[in-house]
């Protein structure tokens, strides 16, 4: 197979250094940082940069798989400051559970946007840079399926790969680093989300003027095979069916990522604070308000969190062997991505756990 010889001549690493490269490569490789740097300001910035990319290449699918996520990330981090999760976690632990949220998704940013990026540059140019990528701090894994992409054109290969890549990225730098690992991935908190299956991701669609959800729930977070495979299935569900695709195209440039789950529930959230200060009465019923009761508070993501200024991401490459690639082939697996009726279930335990907090936490 071309990928698997590919991947184990490039294993065999250079050291790069840019005295060796042109004014030109040099300069992309300067536009490209900056563009990045000026995009990874915010959940907020990001989620829209990739939406951005995706409607001037509709070929890479990563951009809008990255989009839909990143929506999710958004709103996790809000949830923190929100009606019902904020209620179960004391203020260290929210900016905690913030900073881990944060830096995945400033990490993931940092390293896939350069890749559009030059993409794009050999786009313009009809000339395959993807050479520069190790400069970049880029995978010597996704510079070979790049290449192999320019060659061949395969976007299901190519948006596996970046799945692939991005969630080895972080299993180092977030997923085993002892800052997150002891104080979110290991407590309570976490414990208990898992357990009442709140961690889904949700991908809102308009299904005639009503908004609906398909999307999928990860339970073992700390797990790279289960996310990768988690990745798969959320490919699948956004481009499976081009007419369910468009559906989801239509909602997202239709409503600008603020951050809050207003953004597709409008009639159960508000990013404006209804509620009672100090006080949480049981207000759904199927993910229906009860009447005379107010929306679950979702803020905005500017109001809930400031700007994050990061260290540098830390440095190596995940990459060390080739059967990595097995992930690569299209599974049988059969799923409808019916999701809508676990997150009510999951929202009404969730507000149950907030109303019995002193129980639980005291």
């Amino acid at each position: 197979m071309l990928l698997k010889s590919e991947l184990i001549k490039k294993q065999r690493r250079i050291p790069v250094n840019e005295k060796f490269l042109t004014l030109e490569e040099k300069g992309i490789l300067e536009t490209i940082r900056l563009q990045t740097a000026r995009w990874n300001v915010n959940n907020v910035t990001r989620t829209k940069a990739y939406l951005d990319f995706f409607c001037s290449y509709p070929d890479i699918h990563w951009a809008f798989l990255g989009h839909m996520v990143s929506r999710n990330g958004g709103w996790n981090m809000t949830d923190l400051k929100g009606d019902i999760v904020s209620k179960l976690m004391n203020d260290e632990t929210k900016n905690v559970f913030f900073s881990f949220l944060e830096r995945g998704n400033w990490l993931i940013f940092q390293d896939a946007f350069p890749q559009f990026l030059l993409y794009s540059e050999s786009v313009k140019r009809n000339k395959n840079l993807f050479y520069l990528l190790p400069y970049l701090n880029v995978s010597v894994f996704m510079e070979v399926i790049w290449e192999f992409y320019w060659s061949f054109q395969d976007r299901y290969v190519l948006a596996i790969a970046q799945v692939i890549n991005e969630q080895s990225y972080l299993e180092h730098r977030i997923i085993h680093n002892p800052k997150y690992k002891d104080k979110v991935l290991n407590s309570l908190q976490f414990l208990l989300q898992d357990f009442l299956s709140v961690n889904h991701i949700l991908f809102p669609f308009y299904d005639d003027k009503t908004i609906a959800l398909l999307g999928q729930t990860l339970q073992q977070f700390d797990s790279l095979h289960e996310r990768i495979m988690l990745g798969k299935r959320l490919y699948r569900i956004l481009f499976h069916d081009r007419e369910q695709f468009e559906k989801f195209f239509y909602w997202a440039i239709s409503n600008p990522h603020t951050g809050s789950r207003k953004d597709y529930w409008k009639d159960v959230f508000n990013d404006i604070n209804e509620g009672v200060p100090g006080k949480y009465t049981r207000r759904l019923n199927k993910c229906k308000l009860k009447s005379g009761e107010p929306k679950l508070y979702s803020p905005v993501l500017k109001i809930a969190w400031a700007n994050v200024k990061h260290p540098k991401a830390e440095v190596g490459d995940w990459f060390t062997h080739w059967n990595v690639i097995h992930y690569l082939k299209q599974d049988d697996q059969k799923f409808n991505g019916e999701i809508e009726g676990d997150y009510c279930d999951a929202l009404e335990k969730l507000e149950l756990a907030a109303m019995a907090k002193n129980l639980i936490f005291k």
